[in-house]
């Protein structure tokens, strides 16, 4: 490595020393239906062992910025726990931590966190006293890597007062996000929340150009912005639709797209706010060649996993042979003469002699029972399916009894089973 580099890199060092990351995992995430009725979206199980909030975790750790406060409010008692099981080993003594920071009505006593940028100011006292210089805002509900140092130079060498991650989204997409024009310099020139019709890219009439709910402030420029917020009658305190649109004339506001850094091309990133897309973003996993992938040491996924015993595939009868094709199955689980086919299993799952699981995501501790027959579906952790049931291949009958999504996904409950059990964690 040249002296060039030896200085570039003690550079983006200091900046990652001096950033706080908070990450805004408060919300329910309602398109999610009956997973999250117990559970904050952030929390929902993906990828065969880890939960959504995992990612950002995982890059805020990969990213060198050891500093990380996580917002909490809606039903956070299994994301609290997932953090103090398998995110405590962070050095309090190096200035290293994963704070929780639920919402606590610190500067109103009568409301929880309002909005996006209301959640923040809520906490600026704590974040005052630790006198970061720079803030990297986080949603909590996505799952993507991405190297958070390389964003931070670019807001520096840029003299930004605010960059804004983003990506490039089918013009259709669009009104699920905030849209911008930029110049040619990658300066903010327009931004609209979650427009009704979004306007295209210039010269790309079927994309626009969409914010990633990634944010990186000059820390005092953005505690200036809070306290402007808070004292505004009328405004929904959230950064997209108040905070962003009011400092693009007066400040530096810049772009900062989300590409592969080799390749130039888009990076991975999926929003998996709907069933359809959760269900698609775990498929994507047990591709060939996935997109997402996980068996990258160099940016690895940390998580907290419980204490399993490796998959067991058991019986080699014609007939009844425990096998999995095209599938990931992960620890505890016991495929027992069952057939397992483009397939994602979470830990200690069981699928019964005679049964065959297709096309589907099966979280933690479900037990299938014999000659059973589930397609292209969502089985909720802890479900006990019963001998001889058939999911996934009637979309009325399945409708009478489960939740069937718009491109036909079945999510099927312990509740709708009919087998009441404690909350889903």
């Amino acid at each position: 490595m040249s002296v060039v580099d030896n200085r570039y890199q003690r550079r983006v060092n200091e900046l990652t020393r001096n950033t706080i990351a908070l990450i805004l995992a408060g919300g329910r995430g309602s398109r999610l239906k009956h997973m999250t009725d117990w559970r904050a979206k952030p929390a929902v199980p993906f990828g065969g062992k880890f939960r959504i909030i995992d990612f950002p975790l995982s890059n805020c750790i990969n990213s060198d910025i050891r500093k990380i406060g996580v917002l909490t409010q809606y039903k956070a008692d299994s994301l609290i726990r997932h953090i103090q099981l398998g995110w405590g080993f962070l050095r309090g003594e190096f200035g290293e931590y994963v704070d929780l920071m639920p919402a606590q009505q610190r500067h109103d006593e009568h409301s929880w966190y309002q909005g996006t940028a209301d959640a923040v100011y809520q906490n600026i006292d704590i974040l005052r006293s630790r006198n970061p210089e720079f803030i990297l805002v986080l949603a909590g509900d996505h799952i993507y890597k991405m190297d958070y140092s390389a964003m931070l130079a670019d807001h520096v060498e840029n003299q930004a007062d605010l960059t804004i991650g983003c990506i490039e989204v089918p013009l259709l997409d669009a009104k699920e996000f905030g849209v911008m024009h930029v110049n040619e310099n990658r300066r903010v020139k327009d931004f609209i929340e979650k427009p009704e019709h979004p306007p295209a890219m210039p010269g790309r009439e079927n994309t626009a150009l969409a914010s990633m709910g990634i944010y990186v402030f000059n820390a005092q420029f953005l505690f200036e912005q809070l306290i402007k917020d808070a004292d505004t009658p009328g405004s929904s305190h959230d950064f997209g639709k108040d905070i962003i649109p009011s400092v693009i004339d007066k400040y530096r506001v810049n772009a900062y797209p989300f590409l592969d850094l080799q390749s130039g091309q888009q990076s991975y990133w999926r929003d998996v706010g709907t069933i359809d897309a959760y269900w698609a973003a775990n498929m994507e996993l047990i591709s060939v060649e996935p997109k997402m992938n996980l068996y990258d040491n160099s940016w690895p996924i940390w998580t907290y996993q419980a204490q399993t015993p490796p998959a067991k595939f058991v019986f080699d009868d014609d007939g009844r042979r425990g096998q999995a094709i095209d599938s990931m199955v992960s620890g505890g689980c016991v495929i027992s003469g069952a057939e397992v086919k483009r397939s994602l299993l979470f830990s200690q799952v069981r699928v019964n002699s005679f049964s065959r699981v297709w096309d589907s995501v099966v979280m933690p501790e479900v037990d299938i029972g014999r000659y059973c027959r589930i397609t292209k579906a969502i089985i909720e952790k802890g479900c006990q399916i019963p001998q001889g049931m058939v999911i996934g291949e009637d979309p009325e009958e399945d409708a009478k009894r489960f939740y069937v999504s718009a491109g036909g996904v079945v999510l099927v409950t312990s509740d709708m089973l009919g087998l009441r059990r404690n909350y889903v964690r």
